[in-house]
Parts: C-alpha cells; sequence; structure tokens
C-alpha cells in the first residue's frame, strides 16, 4: 500500500488522483440512495435500472461515431436510459404489479442488448468491459464534473425530501393517508436512484453496480439506530470500500471494479458471521 500512496502523489499519474476523487465525490449519492434502495428493498428495480444504461451508452456512441454528433456524449445516453428506465419500471411495479417481474426482466435484458447491438453497429473500437465492470482509472476532469453536478442535485433532493421518502420507506399507506403523494415521490425516488446507477457505473460496471449500492448501507444498518447513522455509516464504508480496493488493485495489478466488489462482499459477510456468533452467546 506504500507504492500506491507513492504512486498517488506523483505529478504523473493524475488519473489515481481522479479515481480516488471519484470514490469520495460519489460515495455521497451512494450512501444516501444505498441506504433508501435497501430499507424499501427496491435492489431488483436498481438491477433493471443499471443494466438499462447499456443501451444509452451504446447508442450515445453511435451516434458520436456514425452520425458525427459530438453532444452524444455517452454520460448523457446513460442519464436518459437511466431515467426512462426508472420511470418506466416504477409506473409498472405500481400499475401491473401481477405482471411486474416479466416487464422488468424484459426491460433488463432488451436494455443490455440494445446497447451491445448499437456497439455492434458503431464505427471503431469500444472496450466493453469498461462499462460492464467498471474502470474508475479512466476517470478525466470531466467525469469529475459531471459528478459534482450529479451528486448536489440527489443530496438537495435527498435533504428536501427526506422525511417524505423516510415515509414511503417504512410505511407508505400511512404517508398515504396523511396527504401526500406516494407514487410522485417514489418514481422520484426511483430517478434519483437512476442518476446514482450512472455515477456507480464508471466505479464497478453495470454488472456489479448493485452490490456497491447495497453492501454498504447493509453493513450500516448492524450497528445504526437512526436512518440518517445508517447513511453517514454507509457513506464512509463506500469511501474506504473504493479506496482500499483501488489500493489493492494497483498493488497487484488487477481490475478494480472487481476488487472493490469482492473486498466490500468479504467485509460484509465477514461481520454478517460475527453479528450472528454475537447473537447466538
Amino acid at each position: 500500500m506504500i507504492e500506491f500512496i507513492q504512486a498517488v502523489f506523483d505529478p504523473d499519474n493524475r488519473f489515481l488522483t481522479y479515481a480516488l476523487a471519484m470514490g469520495g465525490l460519489s460515495a455521497v449519492a451512494f450512501g444516501i440512495i444505498g441506504t433508501f434502495v435497501t430499507i424499501k428493498r427496491i435492489g431488483y428495480l436498481a438491477g433493471a435500472i443499471s443494466h438499462s444504461v447499456l443501451g444509452g451508452v451504446g447508442l450515445a456512441l453511435y451516434l458520436q461515431s456514425a452520425m458525427g454528433l459530438e453532444w452524444a456524449d455517452p454520460v448523457l445516453g446513460a442519464v436518459v436510459a437511466a431515467v426512462s428506465a426508472a420511470l418506466v419500471i416504477g409506473i409498472v411495479s405500481i400499475k401491473a404489479k401481477e405482471r411486474e417481474d416479466t416487464i422488468i426482466g424484459t426491460l433488463w435484458a432488451v436494455g443490455m442488448a440494445a446497447g451491445i447491438l448499437f456497439l455492434d453497429k458503431a464505427p471503431g473500437y469500444f472496450n466493453l468491459a469498461s462499462y460492464l465492470f467498471g474502470d474508475i482509472l479512466l476517470i478525466s476532469g470531466r467525469d469529475l464534473g459531471y459528478v459534482v453536478c450529479l451528486d448536489l442535485i440527489i443530496l438537495a433532493a435527498s435533504l428536501l425530501f427526506f422525511n417524505r421518502f423516510f415515509g414511503i420507506c417504512f410505511d407508505e399507506e400511512f404517508t398515504l393517508i396523511r396527504g401526500i403523494n406516494t407514487t410522485a415521490y417514489y418514481l422520484l425516488l426511483l430517478v434519483l436512484t437512476a442518476l446514482t446507477i450512472v455515477l456507480m457505473v464508471r466505479i464497478v460496471g453495470i454488472v456489479l453496480v448493485i452490490a456497491l449500492l447495497t453492501i454498504p448501507p447493509a453493513i450500516a444498518g448492524f450497528y445504526s439506530r437512526r436512518l440518517w447513522q445508517m447513511m453517514a455509516g454507509a457513506v464512509i464504508l463506500c469511501i474506504l470500500f473504493t479506496w482500499t480496493g483501488l489500493g489493492i488493485s494497483y498493488y497487484f495489478s488487477l481490475s478494480s471494479g472487481p476488487v472493490i466488489i469482492v473486498f466490500s462482499g468479504l467485509v460484509y459477510v465477514t461481520l454478517l458471521i460475527v453479528n450472528l456468533l454475537i447473537r447466538k452467546v
């Protein structure tokens, strides 16, 4: 790890500085939204949204390379695809519960398939693995700018509507009786989840995104009695997992995204076993 720390302070390794900054900045959104996702138990919806992101990324890259539309940035495509999928999935989960799993599964698969087809037709070579499994070392200054903007949106909305989100997650019926439009705030929560997923794709990829969204809040939940404590713990754990995973992946020359997930998963399983043993004593 000493070599990693030295590399971070090397002016020639700016990509490592960007990667650490990305991990720290995005942890705020991950911890807050991940806590809501975990408490509400909508991880499967978040999974469908994340896999739909590839469709937007593929379309944006196709428009850029084949049509010459420079404004069609992959991040923009990811945001549009994620938000659209969140709204569709949210409405389906509310209005068509009897076919919810089938429709969500279809969107999940079609989103990924469409993205791959767009990439097949786009001129040039695109590293699909970086989108599927993430590559935080490819973060640029422009990406950090996107993260800051999306982070501020997520943080402001979460603070402004905290009580309403709290009610939706813990007692939706009572919240509805109080005259609050639970459908609107549920859809807003899914949209915020979609934006958070867009941030996360660059770090751990589409396939692994659900783990980083749910594992830190799950661990924080072991030691928290209040929702804000769980969120704060999740933010700290996201930073810890991301930075530690980066260090391990750099030292052993491994892919950063999978290392971050494996490390966080090992910590979760270890603490889960410890807590179960403590309860039996």
